[in-house]
């Protein structure tokens, strides 16, 4: 009687099989994430994209323009409608030991001579710093030296200014989203001096900058407001966040998806908050406004807002990179025009 035998497959037809089951269930998975019956990722890979300037196509290739336009009134932010009250902000010293929470004692808790003080911050899906700065009069814009012509790195940016702290600040012009960081957005103000004023109707966002009081101020207004304002540096982006103690709607994930972020805010005794949250890396996502505005919130900010974010985010401390920068130049940075630095 014979044994009857197991037949053995050829290498090449094991190998043709694979690649045959991988591609379909690669594919079925593809189908049930971009048109499957929950929107949840859908919703997040649209508002993703279209917030960025270079990667659009990944949203504008799978759907039509009706459905991403519907996809993104469904996730927007309404911004509170009032500028921020100085009269509510009032710089003081701390030298309590008790503290309402956690995230207060975290702030608060320092030794007497600290100019700053760094924090981790840590989320579902993301990763970042958050750098509490207890001397706001030391908080200014810096630009790049060659304003108009070529952005330049953070690093660069920091030496000369002999910064302590340096981040990034507002967007600029970027038609070919491979610009040189060249033309900040809007109008830019440093030491009291209107050193950029380019108008751009795609660019959205108001006022964010401090005033000769070292107060910040956000506000949706004209330059000559602005002026009138009394603002020392400031720029132009958005959305706000925080505006006198009051969240801004955010209706779905606020329309801006996750990516890396910054945002920057102040407290009601002085102290202004750097956040900056790493994104498109393994270990962090990234954040949505709603993570911002919560983050903020927890740590007490008064007013705050977002700044420009995605390949943009960066921290620098004492000439050290502290985030993860994801620009792909060198250091993972990129040439940029405006900068907050702390001197």
């Amino acid at each position: 009687m014979k044994k009857n035998r197991r037949y053995k497959w050829p290498l090449k037809r094991k190998i043709v099989a694979i690649l045959c089951v991988t591609y379909i269930v690669g594919f079925s998975s593809f189908l049930f994430l971009f048109y499957g019956p929950f929107t949840g990722f859908r919703e997040f890979w649209i508002t993703s994209a279209m917030t960025t300037k270079s990667h659009r196509y990944l949203a504008t290739y799978l759907y039509s323009e009706k459905y991403i336009q519907e996809v993104l009134a469904k996730n927007s932010i309404i911004e509170v409608d009032e500028i921020s009250n100085p009269n509510d902000i009032s710089l003081r010293k701390y030298g309590t030991t008790i503290y309402r929470n956690e995230y207060e004692k975290e702030i608060l808790q320092r030794d007497a001579d600290d100019l700053y003080k760094l924090i981790n911050i840590k989320g579902k899906g993301y990763q970042g710093f958050l750098v509490a700065i207890y001397d706001p009069s030391r908080i200014h814009i810096a630009t790049t030296s060659k304003l108009g012509h070529a952005g330049e790195s953070i690093l660069t940016v920091s030496k000369r200014e002999n910064a302590i702290i340096a981040m990034n600040a507002g967007g600029f012009y970027d038609p070919d989203w491979n610009s040189n960081g060249a033309l900040p957005h809007g109008t830019v103000i440093s030491n009291g001096v209107v050193v950029s004023d380019y108008d751009d109707a795609q660019m959205g966002g108001g006022f964010i900058g401090f005033t000769n009081d070292d107060k910040l101020i956000l506000g949706n207004m004209s330059k000559a407001e602005a002026v009138t304002v009394g603002y020392r540096d400031a720029i132009e982006f958005g959305p706000y966040l925080i505006v006198n103690g009051k969240r801004s709607f955010i209706k779905g994930n606020g329309g801006w998806g996750i990516a890396p972020r910054t945002a920057i805010g102040q407290r009601k005794d002085g102290i202004v908050l750097f956040l900056v949250i790493n994104g498109r890396i393994p270990s962090s996502i990234g954040a949505d406004m709603i993570d911002l505005t919560d983050i903020m919130e927890r740590y007490g900010a008064y007013n705050a807002a977002n700044l420009d974010g995605g390949s943009s985010s960066e921290l620098v401390i004492e000439g050290e990179i502290i985030n993860t920068p994801v620009a792909g130049g060198d250091k993972g940075l990129r040439d940029m025009s405006t900068f907050w630095v702390v001197k």
